[in-house]
């Protein structure tokens, strides 16, 4: 395996038809190139997240010219298996046809995902490995693909998911070590660093916890207004109890003993109103 290009300013993004027609092409029929971009490895004999470091270019896809190693004879299927996954493929193969000549087949392509574990069991994971092979009618000089390895971008409903599987297991084993309301980690060798991130249950039940509070504090606030918005009571209160109601003097009598009767205050002008009487 050759060095690291270095290639300033270079990206190395190829088509379908370029892989095919020129890069696999003229290494199945020996035509080596002044620059060769992709590496020949075997990468069954590494898990994918060590690829990345194998590969000679690539940001965020890596490619290599891989030997095709069969179970069983050159009649049995590939083996795809790691030290700690294997490749499965997912759905049929592909036909890739030319551009510039509809009509021409150059050759198939077929799309794997690593699992961790073994077969028939196994974890899936993000790596995702296209593999292109020349057309099946071809009489090759070379059993050789060429294998294009990236990690597939998860999404938020994966994510929720993942999530929602972990609350459930709190629930189920309330001892475990993480528990609803802290951060889930997922940490992998492939990773190189750790994504964190809350859950999406604990986040939606806090906002609901505030939105009530908000809520019965408006009531209360309410209630208040309301309270101090009632109408005043029909007798005055003062500090030393309350007036008594007005009275009228009485056709007949005397007025200055009704003026008596009429407020106790002016008891103690008996003599004045008596002077008055005579």
């Amino acid at each position: 395996m050759g060095k690291e290009i270095e290639l300033p300013g270079f990206r190395f993004h190829p088509t379908e038809e370029e892989l095919l027609d020129f890069y696999l092409k003229n290494m199945v029929y020996g035509k080596r190139s002044s620059v060769e971009v992709i590496g020949f490895l075997n990468i069954y004999r590494h898990d994918p997240w060590d690829l990345p470091g194998l590969s000679r270019i690539g940001e965020r896809e890596w490619y290599f010219f891989v030997p095709r190693e069969r179970k069983h004879g050159n009649g049995g299927r590939p083996s795809r298996t790691t030290e700690k996954g294997y490749w499965k493929a997912t759905g049929s193969d592909r036909k890739i046809i030319s551009l510039s000549e509809p009509k021409r087949v150059i050759g198939l392509k077929k799309t794997l995902v690593f699992y961790r574990g073994r077969a028939p069991g196994g974890s899936k994971t993000d790596w995702v490995m296209n593999e292109f092979r020349m057309p099946d009618n071809c009489s090759l000089p070379k059993d050789v693909v060429l294998c294009k390895i990236y990690r597939k971008a998860t999404s938020l409903k994966v994510l929720e998911q993942r999530a929602e599987m972990e609350a459930k297991m709190n629930q189920t084993c309330p001892n475990s070590p993480l528990s609803s309301s802290e951060t889930i980690s997922f940490v992998g060798k492939e990773e190189n660093m750790m994504t964190s991130f809350r859950v999406p249950q604990v986040i939606a039940m806090e906002e609901a916890n505030k939105i009530l509070t908000l809520q019965e504090n408006a009531k209360t606030e309410e209630k208040q207004r309301e309270t101090e918005t009632k109408e005043p009571s029909s007798s005055l209160k003062l500090p030393f109890g309350s007036l008594p109601e007005l009275q009228l003097p009485k056709a007949g009598g005397e007025w200055g003993d009704q003026l008596l009767s009429i407020s106790p205050w002016l008891q103690n002008l008996t003599p004045i109103v008596n002077l008055l009487n005579w």
